[in-house]
C-alpha cells in the first residue's frame, strides 16, 4: 500500500469508492470554547462523511480552523480544514498546511475569502498573497512534488498528502462563465468542489450538464450544498441581500402558504425534495449540508433523506 493510500482520507475513500458523499458544516464560535465544537460535532458524527471547518467565515473572527478541526478529529469526526487566503500570505499558508497535516488533518478546502470590510473588523489590513486558484496549485505542489514554492524539496517521510477542496457557485452571472471558473479550479488541482446553496434545480440541472458535457466530472467530484430555509423572511433575505443565490418564486409561495410556525418544516421538505432530485442528477457525487448554528438538524434530515447510516472504512 502506498503512502498516500495509506493516508487518504475517509471522504476520499467514500467518493473513490462510488458513494454519494454526504459532507457537513461546523461554524467555530466566537469565543475559546472547545466544548462548543464538540458539541456540534455530535451531531454530526455518524451522519456525514467529512466536515467543514470554516475560516473565519464572513471575516468574522472565531476560533482558528485548524484548532477547531483538531478538535473535530478528537472527537472522530473527519474535517475538512478550511483556508482563505485573506489572511495570511505563502509563508503563513504553507506553514499552516505543513501544521494541519501533522496534526492528522487531510482534507483542505482552499477558498480566496470575504472580504473584510463584510467582517466585524472592517479596518483591518488584508493579504491576498494568492487566491484560491494559486492556493489549490500550491497545495497541489506540496501534494504531488513534496516541494514548496520556494523550490525547497521535503524528505519523502515529511510530505503532506492533502484531498484538496474548492468552492464553485453555479448561480453567479454569468451563467456561463460559472462552469469554466470551475475547470480552472480542477485544472489547479481540485479533488473535489463543494457548491453554494443550491435552490434553483433547474439552472443547477444546466450547470452540471455542461460540466458532465466538458468532461470535468470525470475529473473531479462535485457535491451540491444544501441549507434549508426556515422561514419566509429567511427566503426574502437570501433572494435579495445573498450575492449568487436564487430564490425560485415557487419556493417563497410554499412558505407563504402555510403558518410561522410551520416554514421551518416546509423548508426542510424542501430540502428533502432537493437532496432526492440531486441524487439522480448525472455529475453529482453528493452534497454538502450547510446547516451552521442548526447543526442538531442534520441526523433527522440525514435519515430523511435516506443517507444514513453513512459507509465505513
Amino acid at each position: 500500500m502506498s503512502e498516500k493510500t495509506q493516508n487518504s482520507s475517509n471522504l476520499q475513500k467514500i467518493l473513490a469508492a462510488g458513494h454519494f458523499a454526504v459532507t457537513g458544516e461546523l461554524g467555530p464560535p466566537r469565543s475559546a470554547d472547545g466544548g462548543n465544537v464538540k458539541e456540534k460535532a455530535g451531531h454530526l458524527s455518524g451522519f456525514v462523511d467529512a466536515v467543514n471547518i470554516t475560516d473565519n467565515q464572513t471575516a468574522i473572527v472565531r476560533m482558528s480552523s485548524m484548532a477547531a478541526s483538531a478538535i473535530a478529529l478528537s472527537c472522530g469526526l473527519e474535517p475538512i480544514y478550511q483556508l482563505v487566503a485573506r489572511d495570511r500570505n505563502r509563508i503563513a499558508l504553507q506553514s499552516d498546511l505543513l501544521g494541519a497535516y501533522a496534526l492528522g488533518i487531510r482534507n483542505v478546502l482552499a477558498l480566496t475569502g470575504d472580504h473584510q470590510r463584510f467582517g466585524d473588523h472592517p479596518q483591518a489590513k488584508n493579504v491576498y498573497d494568492l487566491d484560491s486558484v494559486s492556493l489549490i496549485a500550491t497545495i497541489r505542489k506540496l501534494t504531488d512534488e513534496g516541494k514548496l514554492l520556494s523550490g525547497h524539496e521535503m524528505p519523502p517521510e515529511g510530505r503532506p498528502h492533502f484531498f484538496i477542496g474548492a468552492a464553485y457557485n453555479p448561480f453567479a452571472d454569468p451563467e456561463e462563465y460559472r462552469v469554466l471558473r470551475a475547470a480552472k479550479k480542477i485544472k489547479a488541482g481540485a479533488n473535489f468542489l463543494q457548491s453554494q446553496c443550491i435552490y434553483d434545480l433547474e439552472r443547477y440541472a444546466r450547470f452540471m450538464k455542461r460540466a458532465v458535457d466538458m468532461g470535468l466530472t470525470e475529473k473531479c467530484y462535485f457535491l451540491a450544498g444544501i441549507t434549508p430555509l426556515k422561514s419566509l423572511g429567511m427566503a426574502k433575505y437570501m433572494r435579495d441581500k445573498v450575492p449568487g443565490i436564487t430564490i425560485p418564486p415557487e419556493y417563497i409561495k410554499r412558505l407563504e402558504g402555510v403558518p410561522r410556525d410551520k416554514q421551518a418544516e416546509e423548508g426542510i421538505q424542501m430540502a428533502l425534495e432537493e437532496i432526492e432530485f440531486l441524487r439522480s442528477l448525472p455529475g453529482v457525487a453528493g452534497v454538502h449540508l450547510m446547516f451552521v448554528e442548526w447543526e442538531h438538524m442534520v441526523p433527522s434530515i440525514a435519515t430523511r433523506a435516506h443517507l444514513a447510516p453513512r459507509p465505513e472504512f
